[in-house]
């Protein structure tokens, strides 16, 4: 269901459901692997290669009382739940990409706090490493169903996970009514307490599917490699896991409460709302059409409580989890964002364009950009603001990050580098699209089926990430070693390497320059 008070019957029952603490259990199929979970026996799916079990609750339906507070236990059930088909989605708009819709399977909805899990078909008698993907999509679009992780699981002998969590208005609206709310007089970051439940969920339950509970690593992309940062940040993930992986996003910088406070209420009232009484009231269609508009970040915010301080800071100064840590970017990150907006959108980038794009997203700083980034030195005008994008939004603060971890824990940096990853695609571009953003993602789950060269990449990187998992050293089989930051090591399918001169290629003393 997606409306959030349009079915009440419905809803009466469930809270009825929620006192009494225990609900019937969608029917199983009589055959399928089983698990018994905290809250009810579970029968999945079997695999030739490995066994999964989807949909399984992690938490209440956020939904009509419910609606932007923490995440709630989920209810117990009677008899065993079918586990052969995901959960819905969470609530968002539909999205086209390369890949295809985030939003993968099912109908976005409110109720959506779901997880799947991965097992290695053959059986082990000991434990196994387990790895927790958080998904991307600029925390508005996005679901943990897109993201097979049989694949990963067989191969790397590791149980996956990867679970939803609220988004957009849904998972990140503040407002000080919420604030009041809450005993911390915090609000916004209702997405983010979803990714702790979820890990919290796999420390109390995992065991049941061989997976070992103290040995937990969090890995995302994007917005799912920002979420693991701010988790790394987080008083309230503490203990919640043993390694983490962020790909491609790391130190975002983040609103405060009380900016996002202010455009939360000035959102409400764009809707006819003076309280979140008549925010919980509005059908959650309507919320999410709203919700588009270009005046609302929907981004976790630096709370004091959840977030106590901007990502960069808290590493900066030591106040996070740890746990080694294994990141990095790719090589063109930025031309994503130039094939969606301009090729992708029935356009070129000309050479006119090229300072005009420039000026706008960087104001003053453009002329001396500019001067860096000359046309000469690229093969197109869209190569060029590429990699402006790259240098600026990717490369260089994943390059920071990877530094300040590196004072106080083992800190590893990668460059995934396949510049005909994306060639399988056959996208409608005018420009080389190379190793863009997202582009090493379907490699770590072993979903390549490229040349023999791309394949035996592919099976390295799943050897570094399940190895790093296991044991907190990234090593693969027939793979260099992986040294330590400040070496970075280059993913690519014609070699394997590592060396130094990552923040030199991507022109970091420029984008890494305190403020002035």
């Amino acid at each position: 269901m997606s409306g959030p008070l349009t079915r009440s019957g419905a809803l009466v029952g469930a809270l009825l459901l929620a006192v009494v603490g225990l609900v019937a259990a969608p029917a199983a199929a009589a055959e399928g692997p089983t698990a018994t979970t905290r809250y009810g026996q579970v029968r999945g799916e079997a695999g030739e290669t490995a066994h999964s079990y989807l949909g399984l609750p992690y938490a209440a339906p956020p939904v009509g009382p419910l609606r932007w507070r923490p995440p709630a236990r989920p209810a117990r059930w009677a008899g065993v739940r079918d586990a052969t088909a995901p959960g819905n989605p969470c609530m968002q708009r539909p999205g086209s990409t390369p890949w295809g819709d985030l939003a993968g399977p099912g109908t976005p909805s409110e109720d959506c706090l779901y997880l799947n899990v991965y097992t290695p078909a053959r059986r082990s008698v000991l434990k196994r490493p387990v790895m927790v993907w958080i998904h991307g999509g600029g925390f508005t679009v996005g679901s943990g169903t897109f993201y097979d992780g049989g694949k990963l699981a067989a191969k790397g002998d590791v149980v996956v996970v990867n679970f939803n969590y609220r988004l957009g208005a849904f998972g990140y609206l503040a407002h000080p009514d919420l604030a009041a709310e809450s005993a911390q007089g915090v609000s916004g970051n209702y997405g983010l307490l979803d990714q702790q439940a979820a890990l919290r969920w796999v420390r109390e339950n995992i065991a049941a599917f061989g997976g070992d509970p103290d040995n937990v690593t969090v890995f995302g992309e994007s917005a799912g490699g920002g979420s693991v940062c701010q988790n790394l940040v987080s008083p309230r993930a503490a203990g919640l896991f043993d390694r983490a992986v962020a790909q491609s996003g790391c130190g975002f910088p983040l609103p405060t409460r009380e900016s996002q406070e202010r455009t939360g209420t000035a959102w409400a009232r764009s809707l006819g709302c003076e309280s979140v009484t008549c925010l919980r009231a509005t059908a959650a269609e309507d919320l999410l059409a709203a919700s588009a508009t270009p005046t609302a970040r929907w981004v976790p915010n630096v709370d004091g409580e959840v977030l106590p301080s901007q990502v960069t800071d808290a590493l900066e100064s030591g106040r996070f989890h740890r746990v080694p840590v294994l990141q990095g970017t790719t090589a063109d990150e930025g031309r994503l964002t130039v094939a969606t907006t301009y090729d992708l959108a029935g356009r070129q980038l000309t050479a006119a364009d090229y300072p005009v794009a420039v000026r706008a997203a960087y104001g003053t700083r453009a002329d001396e950009i500019l001067a860096r980034y000359p046309l000469s030195d690229h093969g197109t005008p869209a190569e060029a603001l590429g990699a402006v994008l790259t240098d600026s939004q990717f490369a260089c603060l994943q390059s920071r990050t990877a530094g300040l971890m590196a004072a106080h824990t083992r800190s590893y940096q990668y460059e995934f580098a396949d510049r005909h990853a994306m060639d399988y695609l056959n996208l409608p571009i005018g420009f080389p699209i190379g190793a863009p953003h997202g582009s090493e993602i379907r490699y770590v789950f072993g979903g390549v089926t490229g040349t023999p060269a791309q394949n035996a990449l592919s099976d390295r990187m799943v050897g570094y990430w399940t190895n790093f998992a296991r044991t907190g050293v990234p090593y693969a089989a027939d793979a260099p070693r992986w040294p330590l930051f400040p070496k970075v090591l280059t993913l690519a399918p014609e070699a394997i390497t590592s060396s130094t001169a990552f923040p030199e290629r991507h022109q970091c003393d420029l984008w890494n320059r305190p403020a002035s």
